[in-house]
């Protein structure tokens, strides 16, 4: 099958193949698809290193390689793949480990072992053209046949996709995504235009679309590549949070990726205009693109906060000189002038924003609205973008609370919502919390979904980060000044005995924290590191030793880590794997795809919406159990255990350290916060006050005193692309022009 490496141990010699079973995914990284494998090669003794590239590549899975043996000066002797694709196996260990990989649900290791003991090298045939010899065996019965069988069928299906796809570097749990997305016009369909992949398919970026489009010989400088080239840095762009990027701009960067003329680019600009794929607009008095769908979002948002604006309020005009000592006298709580501002504005008010930091009272604001208002009768709806801050605002309020998903009732099959405009909410007053982390899409479906009668209420605090999909929106709608604001400032005095919302404040004023005092107890600590290394090793130390001794946290249950950067050191990566080994260094089994390992206890955070499951970005669980029989890993989230097939996996990742954007809504017992200046480009005010405000009994600042006065200092840098504080101005003058 190869030949001795001994007398080709240079990078110069023939091109070899190697085939073999992956025993251990030495390294692989998600973004290059760069992998070092360990491979067990018929006829050698000791194993392989195996260097190369693809797209997903797991221990059990059967590779077949081109290329030549290296003498690494490090590593020693080391195969590198030119070419590198999963196939079939044919040795009878091959199968079994094919088998038990995965790959088949219903088929785990034990039950592969069982299956090539009784069939050999046939089992294949006896699955696909003789099932029922499968009720021969010991512990299989109709449900599991009839499970392995149909999974076998789908497999069969998709091999002939998996072999074309995998030539072009896209690994298996792709492809099935690929298959699962088109059925069987896969191959047709990538052929046709593979760019359509980086659109259609989670996981399948640009790159590896364009890396297939110019292997099917699609030439660099074709219109349907710079198409697909403009709408993948205008999604890039969106990522990043803009609703929208000036046109030259995009021009010039889109030529660069590409490395194609401009003109080439402004072309396919033209026809995606055309396809009405884009839109173009002036912001700012500069011409600019958006991608239709946030558009058509952003354009909504305004003209929905328009139309709800006008009419009467549904419990008619209440008198808040007797209203509010009324509810004073039934909270038992006397409200500042602000607050008594915001209850008057928003009780009297279609719609109404009240914002503010930490400790001024928009819980009590909010609770006093709720208590005037159901003595009206008033039918209200209370929501929030993610599950933690639904449950929260319920604590706060005693009443139900929910996700803005479950509010609308997303139906997976139609990828749509139950309510909007055409059957709206049945409410009188909806209260949405946390609005600064709602992105412009997700607004402009809640807002199409409030019926002409009802009032809205909008909750939340404008220094925060903003949310993680495009837009800016609560702070445009503040800006606009279209709609009612009430900011309260006032600090109460037992918030105020707390360092976490007094420094809280200082950091958003531009002042540096108050340190805590030698031997005082505090909530609030800012620990000195002079180097990444330093920083690394205490926050360690604080998280696994210090914070659990001193103050009886539980350094997973209760401790969060969150550090402005996903790569580097002290990066979410880098904290995760150093974290896991110290904090549940012993579970099993453990199982690893997609370049993470995984065993039961682990925090993980899911990083996409999947509606199918009802669980969204940014929501964090723990592993319960890891079925490797059946290929399932379970995860409990808040209570709510969730199945995940195992390729399935790339949409979670650890959690025991994450980015502060990804803790938004959220608020944990204690926050250990990383700052360095390898953070340089990430450290601005809103970011670390973000970060600060999410800890609720403690918060620990661990980095170098320079990155923690230049996150304190730097504001605005990073000034989003919108036009919606200027629709919602518009439109306050003549609401014709939105309609």
């Amino acid at each position: 099958m190869i030949r001795s490496p001994k007398n080709t141990a240079h990078q110069d010699g023939p091109v070899e193949r190697l085939q073999g079973a992956v025993e251990r995914v030495t390294f692989h990284s998600e973004e290059s698809g760069f992998c070092v494998l360990r491979v067990k090669v018929r006829g050698q003794r000791d194993l392989v290193t195996v260097v190369g590239t693809a797209a997903v590549v797991t221990a059990g899975e059967y590779v077949e390689c081109e290329g030549v043996w290296n003498k690494d000066r490090h590593h020693g002797l080391q195969f590198k793949a030119q070419q590198l694709r999963v196939v079939p196996p044919s040795t009878l260990e091959g199968i079994e480990k094919y088998l038990g990989s995965g790959m088949v649900k219903g088929i785990g290791p034990h039950f592969a072992r069982k299956l090539v003991g009784a069939f050999g090298e046939t089992v294949f045939d006896v699955i696909e053209r003789d099932p029922d010899r499968l009720l021969e065996l010991e512990g299989i019965g109709p449900k599991r046949k009839e499970r392995v069988t149909q999974a076998w069928a789908e497999q069969k299906v998709i091999r002939e996709i998996m072999v074309f796809l995998q030539s072009h570097g896209v690994g298996t749990a792709r492809a099935v995504r690929i298959y699962k997305t088109y059925g069987d016009q896969a191959v047709e369909r990538v052929r046709e235009n593979p760019y359509r992949l980086a659109l259609d398919i989670h996981g399948v970026g640009f790159r590896t679309a364009d890396a297939i489009a110019q292997r099917l010989g699609i030439p660099s400088d074709s219109l349907i590549r710079a198409q697909a080239g403009v709408r993948h840095m205008l999604q890039e762009i969106s990522g990043q949070g803009h609703c929208a990027a000036y046109q030259q701009k995009l021009v010039e960067t889109t030529a660069k990726m590409l490395e194609i003329a401009e003109p080439i680019v402004e072309t396919a600009i033209e026809a995606e205009l055309a396809a009405e794929n884009l839109v173009q607009e002036t912001i700012d008095g500069e011409v600019a693109l958006f991608l239709t769908p946030l558009y058509r979002s952003e354009k909504g948002v305004a003209w929905c906060l328009a139309r709800l604006k006008t009419g009467s309020i549904p419990w008619g005009e209440i008198d808040t000189v007797k209203a509010i000592p009324w509810v004073e006298e039934q909270t038992g709580l006397q409200l500042s002038s602000s607050q008594r501002q915001a209850v008057s504005t928003s009780v009297n008010g279609k719609v109404t924003v009240i914002t503010g930091g930490p400790g001024v009272g928009k819980t009590t604001v909010v609770n006093s609205i709720l208590t005037i208002l159901r003595t009206k009768g008033a039918n209200v709806r209370l929501c929030a973008p993610t599950g933690r801050a639904a449950k929260r605002l319920s604590e706060s309020t005693g009443l139900e609370a929910k996700t803005v998903h479950r509010l609308l009732e997303f139906d997976p099959k139609t990828m749509g919502f139950k309510h909007d405009q055409s059957d709206p909410l049945d409410a009188d007053l909806l209260v949405v919390d946390e609005v600064s982390m709602m992105d412009v899409v997700l607004m402009n479906q809640l807002l199409r979904a409030v019926p002409d009668h009802a009032a809205v209420l909008l909750v939340g605090d404008v220094d925060q980060l903003p949310s993680v999909g495009p837009g800016a929106v609560l702070a445009d709608i503040i800006a606009s000044e279209a709609v009612p604001t009430v900011c309260l400032t006032e600090i109460f005095r037992q918030a105020a005995s707390s360092q976490i919302i007094v420094n809280a404040h200082r950091i958003n004023q531009g002042l540096l924290p108050e340190k805590s005092k030698d031997n005082e107890e505090s909530d609030f600590y800012f620990i000195q590191g002079e180097t990444p290394e330093a920083i690394h090793a205490k926050l360690m130390r604080v998280v696994t030793k210090r914070i659990p001794a001193h103050f009886g946290l539980h350094p997973i249950n209760d401790v969060q880590i969150l550090t402005p950067m996903n790569r580097g050191g002290l990066g979410t990566r880098s904290l995760n794997i150093d974290l896991q080994a110290q904090l549940n260094p012993d579970s099993y089994p453990r199982i690893t795809r997609f370049a993470w390992t995984y065993a039961p206890n682990d925090k993980v955070i899911q990083m996409v919406n999947n509606y199918d499951k009802e669980v969204f970005n940014g929501d964090i669980g723990r592993v319960t159990k890891i079925d490797e029989e059946e290929g399932l890993v379970s995860i409990d989230f808040d209570g709510r255990v969730v199945e995940y097939e195992l390729g399935e996996l790339d949409e979670i990742s650890l959690a025991y350290a994450t980015s502060v954007h990804k803790s938004q809504g959220s608020e944990y017992p204690a926050v250990v916060i990383p700052l360095a200046m390898q953070h340089y480009m990430l450290l601005e005010r809103n970011l670390l006050y973000t970060a600060v405000t999410r800890g609720k009994k403690l918060v620990v600042v661990i980095g170098q005193m320079k990155a923690l006065a230049m996150a304190v200092k730097r504001t605005g840098s990073t000034k989003r692309v919108t036009n919606l504080q200027h629709r919602l101005q518009t439109i306050v003058k003549d609401k014709r022009n939105l309609i």
